[in-house]
Parts: structure tokens; C-alpha cells; sequence
């Protein structure tokens, strides 16, 4: 473990975040030894209490910090575990003065057993804080100190949240013993309310209003405390493994705008008891195992236009079995649509031979696997289909090139909409064959995601093959740190978390929201694409892989395949390809953002950029590490957050690496102080699904000495 760097969850299980500090007049002891913490109430890591300071000469050792305000209260820890064996007549005794006043005298610290030193009343009404360590006249060694914590008390002035609120979320967080930031009161303080909900305070109490539980793995049925949160507006329990039948409880919750309950293992009929959630506006209850038909206003409503239903096939019976009429004309039509499929296969045959039987220079005959057998590569293209012809007229004969990727060029285009759109073109001579190509194809025709690149069309017209997606005019985050895209106003940090957060919800998408999960495989920054409006979406699925079941762990590649700087280490020796894979890819990429640095820094003997900050990262100087074109316009204490992230996203091993909703989650605790503090910014976040930071400790760490941060 490096004890030069931040320490936090799973080291510390309560997630304080401990932050190195030091001081050029001190010397740093350690010790490999375990420190026992189990006499210390406030249970320090053992890899905190590993490393101490002492006076690098003399007898005295002072630190301080300034509060906030004189008004702040502050409870102060002082932690201490003797990490030298010592022997023969050597002591260590000193007395601890706070302001100058005697606050703990003859203090000597226990071998390798951490102990602390704090008082139970507040400190206040004073600007600066100091603390002096004095060895005393019997003592042979200076005075040490392993880390400190300094706590603020909030004062609550809202009222709790309403207690049958509260009673249900205690008993969902129980029931399905969900792991998460779930502590003290749901709603209050507003600035700390629960990972995951949303909550009004226009009434008294304040009510949980937003519920949103979505890939948490949750699994059983839908347990009936939800029933007991009346103020709900927009609950989302998609993507998850519930069971069983949609409960009627949920018909009760008469505030409902939006129920989500796609994608779980949910069985049986629709329940007549959400006809009578008459405010609801979206009903998702897609990606389930539903039989018999939708209840009758429901569909009524749907067809109204006063209701979004999403169903993986229509459930709503709109014709009376009794009206002979109405069934003779289902028939007729059932019929006629029958009779129009064939005659378009037959065409769509035709059409196939007639390739087949040009020349055998053309790409169809090179590759005459992929059409005689169809359904090997079976693509539902839902989008549009563009002729060769159409293609040029698009792209004014392929003027612009916009791009290459490992397929061939990409061009520019524009539809006679006037949407301008990015064509991929496949190459004949690309080393990446049909196999990826129709890979790429069928990912992006089964998924959608608002971090995702969309797919506009697909051109498969004699040796011509090409994708036509929405074009992204901003470029790539690379072409942005890279200045490339011709941009004169540098991103700002608050712009470079939001991408962060974007391009992380992607690819937890992938990994959580699709069924199978889909590994991207090539994650970096060219990969990252910008709108108009700096929103980033993922592109590139070339190279993607998919499970071939939920439960599959891994993917096992025949060869190592990715950018170099960006291929996790684990995967290129063993060949097995995780979602962790793609976590690291990630973790690259935020060390990119934060230096504004390729992954490979061009150096003699190329760097690694993990290798380069390690320098500065010992020193626990985050100037160093900071992208210079960000001139200091940062939050330290965000940025050494991000910083860890980034670390912690390339851990060797894998199991040591966060998932990326972890990822996504702590990307949203770091960007809601930016989007407070910078209105100017152009940065963008679901208020549904914000992340609250729950602690509120403040201070820095000793590099030896070591506190959590500010939360």
C-alpha cells in the first residue's frame, strides 16, 4: 500500500478520505507492521497509522490550519501509534498544547497500537487553530504525531424528514441491504440528502419525492415499504433482478409522474391497480416476462397521447372479439402484411444475387459469408438505408474527412434535413474485417443511451459498407487537451468533470443496463465525442464484446486488442477481458483530464503517465500534476478527489478497481460544489439521480500524519 498518496474506502471503512501533508522541517517514520486500531474509538486504518512524523531537529513539533469562520465548531482527533521498537532507555514523552494552552500532559504513545487524544466539548470563536507537541525534560526521543481529523458541526436548522418517509426507506435499505452513503436523515440536511432521492421542501415535513434505485442489483420481490411513500413522484427500479408480479401496492402511490420497472425478471399480468395512477406520465415495463394484455385505460390513454408505455410488445387489445367487422378486418390486414413481406424478400433475394454475380473484385463476393448466411450476422436495422449513390450526394463526393479509425476514412456529411451526420466507411483493405464491422453494427442497433453515439443509418450497397451516425461538432476529448479542435477557450475543470460523468454513465450502461453486458474494449479519449453543447457521448464499438449471459465474469480474446497507453496490464497477460478492463481504460482517460497529458508522454523512453505523476504524487503536490493551461482554476480538494479516482480506477489488480457506477456516483459527489460555483460553465446533470456526499469532515493529511479531506 503507498502511503504517499490518499487512503480511503475499502482501507477506511467509514470512506474518510485521508490526504498526505507534510512539512520540510520533519522526518517520516514508518513501519510494515500491522497497527492495531482496536482500542481506538474512532478506528484509523492501519495503513494511516503506519507512518508518523517527528521533528526533523529539536524537540518541538507545530502544526496548525485557519477555520472557516470564528463562528465554526470544531471537535478535534489526534491520532498516535509508536511505530519504533524502543529499547534499552529510550522514551517518548511530550505534552500536547493547544492555543497556548495545556491541553494533554506526559503523553507517551503505545507500540504499534493506535490510540487518540480529543475532547468532548467543541472548540470555537477562533480564527486559527495551532497545536505544539513538546517533548518533555525526561524524554530521550521528539514527539510524534501519525494523522489528525478536525470535524465541524452542521447545524440543522430544517425540519426531519416525515416519519413514515423515513420508516420505509430504513426498512428498503434493510430489506435489501443496500450498502450505500444511507445515514442519519434522508432529506436533511438538504445539502447531504440520500444517494439516489430527491426530496420537496415546500411542505412541513419535507417529503422524499424522487426514488431512483436503478442497476442496483436488487433482487426478490418489490418490497411493500415503497407503498408507504405517498409523496413519490418518479420511481425507478430498472435494471435490476426483481421477481414475482408487479405488486397492486404500487397503484396506491397516487403522486406517481414516472414508474420505471424495465428491465427485471418480472412475470404475470399488469395490474388493474395502476389504472388508478391517473398523474403518470411514462409506465417503463420493458425487458420483462409480462403475459396477457394491458389493463384497458392504460391503453386508452396511450393512445391519447397522455401516457408513454413502453412495452416489449403491444399489450393492449384495442378490438372487441365480438365485432365481426373488426376482426374481418385485422385478418384482411394481417393478410395484405404478409402477403408485403414476401414480396419483399423475394426482392431483397433478387437484389442479393444480382451482387453476388458481379464481378468477383467486389467486396459481396470477398465476403461471400455474410449474406448466404444471413443469420449469423442477423442486424434489425431499425434506422435508415442509404445507397452508395446517396452517400455521395451526402458527403459532396466525400470532400471531408473528418476522421480515420481502425475501419477506414470518415467523412462529413449533411441529410437534406439539414442534420449533418459522420459517415464510417469500411474499408476493403482494413485490417479490422466484416466480423468487427457487423460487431459494431448490431451493438449500436441494440442499444440507446444519451452518453452512446446514436446511429442514423447504414449503407450496404454492393462492396459498399458504411455507418452514418449524428455528428458530434465538437470533435473528440482528445482533439480538446490535445488542442486540435481549434477551440480558444480552454475546458474549464467543471467542464471536464461533467464529460468525465458523461462518458462514465456510457459505460456503465454498457455494463449494467445492457442485457448481456457489453465490454467497449477501446476507451479513450478519441473515443470520447463532444456535442454542440460539450456533452460527451462514447463512440467506436468496433472492437466491443459482449457477454454471453448476465452471470459471465469474463471474456477470454485470443489476442490482446486496444491503444497502447490504455490496455489494462491484467488483460494483456491473461488474455481475459473484463469489465474491469474498461475500468482502467477510464482511469486513463481521467489522468488525461486532470494533467491534459497523453497516456504515453513523449520522453526518452516513452512514459507511462501513471509512472510520471507518481514524482509529484510523493511530494503531495497537485500543482505539479494539474493541467498548466487550467492556470490554477481548480478546486484542490475536488481535484485530489478525481486524482484518487483515477488511481483507484487503475489498481493492479482488477478486483481492486471500482465498477463504474461506483465511478459514476463518486464523479457526481465531486461535481455538484462546481456546479454551485460555476454558473458560467456549461455543465449538465439529472437532478434524479444526484449523489450526496454524506460526510462533513475538513482537513488536510500528514504524509506520516494523515486526515480525511473536506467532503
Amino acid at each position: 500500500m503507498l502511503r504517499d498518496i490518499m487512503n480511503r474506502f475499502p482501507i477506511d471503512p467509514y470512506d474518510r478520505v485521508w490526504n498526505p501533508y507534510n512539512d520540510p522541517s520533519w522526518l517520516t517514520l514508518s513501519t510494515n507492521s500491522t497497527v492495531d486500531n482496536r482500542f481506538d474509538p474512532f478506528e484509523p486504518p492501519s495503513a494511516v497509522m503506519q507512518t508518523a512524523v517527528t521533528p526533523a531537529s529539536g524537540s518541538q513539533l507545530a502544526f496548525a490550519w485557519d477555520s472557516v469562520s470564528p463562528d465554526d465548531k470544531l471537535y478535534t482527533i489526534l491520532h498516535f501509534a509508536e511505530p519504533q521498537n524502543l529499547t534499552g532507555n529510550a522514551t517518548r514523552v511530550f505534552d500536547i498544547i493547544w492555543n497556548d494552552e495545556s491541553w494533554v500532559s506526559g503523553y507517551t504513545p503505545l507500540y504499534l497500537s493506535a490510540d487518540c487524544q480529543y475532547d468532548s466539548e467543541p472548540f470555537e470563536a477562533n480564527f486559527e487553530y495551532q497545536y505544539v507537541l513538546n517533548a518533555t525534560s525526561d524524554s530521550t526521543l521528539p514527539p510524534i504525531i501519525n494523522a489528525f481529523e478536525v470535524y465541524t458541526l452542521m447545524q440543522l436548522t430544517q425540519t426531519a424528514t416525515d416519519s413514515a418517509d423515513v420508516d420505509a426507506m430504513m426498512a428498503i435499505k434493510s430489506h435489501y441491504q443496500l450498502k450505500r452513503n444511507w445515514m442519519g436523515d434522508p432529506c436533511a440536511p438538504k445539502e447531504y440528502v440520500w444517494d439516489g432521492l430527491n426530496c420537496s421542501y415546500n411542505t412541513d415535513p419535507p417529503r422524499i419525492t424522487n426514488i431512483n434505485l436503478t442497476s442496483r442489483g436488487l433482487t426478490g420481490e418489490i418490497y411493500i415499504s415503497f407503498a408507504m411513500l405517498e409523496a413519490v413522484k418518479y420511481l425507478d427500479l430498472s435494471h435490476n433482478s426483481f421477481n414475482g408480479t408487479i405488486p397492486d401496492f404500487l397503484g396506491s402511490l397516487s403522486s406517481l409522474l414516472v414508474l420505471d420497472l424495465s428491465f427485471n425478471n418480472l412475470t404475470g399480468t399488469v395490474p388493474d391497480s395502476l389504472e388508478n395512477l391517473v398523474s403518470l406520465q411514462i409506465l417503463n415495463l420493458a425487458g420483462n416476462n409480462f403475459n396477457g394484455s394491458v389493463p384497458e385505460k392504460l391503453c386508452k390513454r396511450s393512445d391519447a397521447g397522455l401516457l408513454i408505455l413502453r412495452l416489449d410488445k403491444n399489450g393492449c387489445n384495442k378490438a372487441s372479439s365480438s365485432r365481426s367487422k373488426t376482426a374481418i378486418i385485422v385478418i384482411i390486414a394481417a393478410v395484405s402484411g404478409l402477403l408485403l413481406l414476401v414480396i419483399i424478400l423475394v426482392a431483397v433475394v433478387c437484389n442479393i444475387r444480382k451482387q453476388q454475380g458481379r464481378t468477383s473484385n467486389t467486396f459481396v463476393q470477398s465476403h461471400s459469408v455474410v449474406y448466404p448466411r444471413q443469420r449469423e450476422h442477423q442486424i434489425s436495422f431499425e434506422s435508415r438505408q442509404f445507397t452508395y449513390t446517396q452517400l455521395e450526394n451526402i458527403t459532396n463526393k466525400f470532400t471531408t474527412v473528418i476522421g480515420k479509425g481502425g475501419f477506414g476514412m470518415v467523412y462529413h456529411g449533411c441529410l437534406e434535413t439539414g442534420k449533418q451526420v459522420a459517415i464510417k466507411m469500411h474499408s476493403v483493405s482494413s485490417p479490422q474485417g466484416m466480423k468487427e464491422f457487423l460487431a459494431e453494427a448490431q451493438n449500436l442497433t441494440k442499444i440507446y443511451h444519451r452518453n452512446l453515439v446514436s446511429l442514423v443509418g447504414y449503407c450496404m450497397d454492393g462492396n459498399c459498407l458504411a455507418l452514418v451516425y449524428e455528428y458530434m461538432k465538437q470533435g473528440s476529448l482528445q482533439d480538446h487537451l490535445r488542442d486540435k479542435a481549434g477551440c480558444a477557450k480552454v475546458l474549464s475543470w467543471g467542464q471536464r468533470l461533467q464529460i468525465a460523468l458523461d462518458a462514465a454513465q456510457g459505460l456503465d450502461y454498457l455494463h449494467k443496463g445492457c442485457k448481456p453486458p457489453i465490454i467497449h474494449r477501446d476507451v479513450k479519449s478519441s473515443n470520447i465525442l463532444l456535442s454542440e453543447e460539450l456533452e460527451a457521448r462514447i463512440g467506436d464499438f468496433g472492437l466491443s464484446k459482449s457477454f454471453h449471459s448476465d452471470e459471465q465474469t469474463h471474456v477470454s480474446t485470443g489476442t490482446v486488442v486496444g491503444t497502447p497507453g490504455y490496455i489494462d496490464p491484467e488483460y494483456h497477460q491473461n488474455y481475459q477481458l473484463t469489465e474491469k478492463s474498461d475500468v482502467y481504460s477510464f482511469g486513463v482517460v481521467l489522468l488525461e483530464l486532470i494533467t491534459g497529458r497523453p497516456p504515453i508522454v513523449p520522453s526518452p523512453g516513452n512514459v507511462h503517465i501513471i509512472k510520471l505523476i507518481a514524482t509529484s504524487l510523493s511530494r503531495g503536490c497537485i500543482e505539479e500534476i494539474m493541467d498548466e493551461t487550467l492556470q490554477g482554476e481548480y478546486d484542490a480538494t475536488s481535484a485530489w478527489k478525481i486524482l484518487d479516482l483515477a488511481l483507484r480506477c487503475t489498481a493492479d489488480p482488477g478486483s481492486q478497481r471500482p465498477t463504474m457506477f461506483e465511478v459514476v456516483t463518486q464523479l457526481k459527489g465531486c461535481l455538484k460544489p462546481e456546479i454551485a460555483s460555476n454558473s458560467n460553465d456549461i455543465i449538465y446533470i439529472e437532478g434524479f439521480n444526484m449523489s450526496r456526499e454524506i460526510s462533513s469532515e475538513m482537513g488536510a493529511s500528514l504524509l506520516g500524519p494523515t486526515v480525511p479531506s473536506i467532503r
